[in-house]
């Protein structure tokens, strides 16, 4: 046999290449691990709810009597129910999840196959909405018990629902911004504390009548003002687009902040990686 009749090995031959599945299915596996990984951390997400609720039924106990200085029709627990919703949901989110991978080295992992990069953010996100969507309802639940109704309708309570769980992911980009930068589980479960502001500098606890002097100049800033007024008025006053329209833009300009500093973490992140 001459020389000529060997074939010279192709290393490159035997290298197996992953193959990319598609930015779908990319987004489904993300989300699918994320939402299997809920029942087996249940402590991130049951406390907000047993919060909200405390302080849903604390606060119409002992606020309750503000139904006079709301004038006619005005129903304090109606008027109460948002604030518990955003009580509930702000700051639920798989984040903490995110910054174990990236401590125990999973996302390296992760991002030196052919999946891509944002799928691993929506993927996330999307399981957050699910979890957002699913947490509204033990708060609305106890609203319909103690006689809280929809003006309306079964359209509204959808409405109520989604606007609840958009922003829940608007405010959810900040905790992924820190997980992705910093990889410290510390400074993201710090996150909610960013929240506190906007919750307590608003009409919250009164309407805004009631605010006066440098508050209420902060209240009408403050986006979760413009959000609580939507979720009410579904609730107390109908289809009122005005406030509807304002709710829907203060989570556009809250979650446009927060996600560009998402995915700018997330570049950073893969560069490093």
């Amino acid at each position: 046999m001459s020389t000529s009749d060997v074939i010279a090995p192709n290393p490159a031959a035997d290298i197996l290449r992953a193959r990319p599945a598609g930015f779908l299915r990319d987004v489904s596996a993300i989300a699918g691990r994320a939402l299997r990984a809920v029942p087996r951390d249940l402590e991130a997400v049951t406390p907000p709810i047993f919060i909200a609720l405390f302080f849903f039924l604390v606060n119409i106990a002992t606020l309750s009597k503000l139904t006079r200085a709301g004038g006619a029709g005005f129903v304090y627990k109606a008027f109460e129910m948002p604030t518990a919703i955003l009580l509930g949901v702000t700051g639920i989110s798989r984040a903490p999840a995110l910054v174990l991978d990236v401590q125990d080295g999973y996302l390296d992992r992760l991002l030196m196959t052919p999946i891509r990069r944002l799928a691993i953010l929506l993927g996330h996100m999307i399981a957050d909405v699910t979890v957002a969507m699913a947490l509204t309802v033990p708060i609305l639940a106890v609203g319909f018990l103690i006689g809280v109704r929809f003006k309306t309708g079964v359209l509204g309570v959808l409405a109520f629902i989604l606007l609840a769980a958009l922003w829940s992911l608007a405010f959810s980009g900040f905790g992924y911004a820190i997980a992705l930068k910093t990889g410290n589980p510390a400074a993201v479960n710090s996150t909610f504390l960013l929240f506190f502001p906007f919750l307590f500098l608003t009409t919250s606890y009164v309407p805004r009548a009631q605010l006066s002097g440098w508050l209420d100049t902060v209240a009408g800033f403050n986006p979760v003002t413009y959000l609580l007024e939507g979720l009410r008025s579904l609730v107390s006053r109908g289809w009122a687009w005005t406030q509807l329209g304002q709710a829907v833009l203060a989570i556009a300009v809250l979650g446009t902040l927060s996600m560009s500093l998402c995915f700018a973490a997330l570049r950073g992140r893969t560069r490093r990686g």
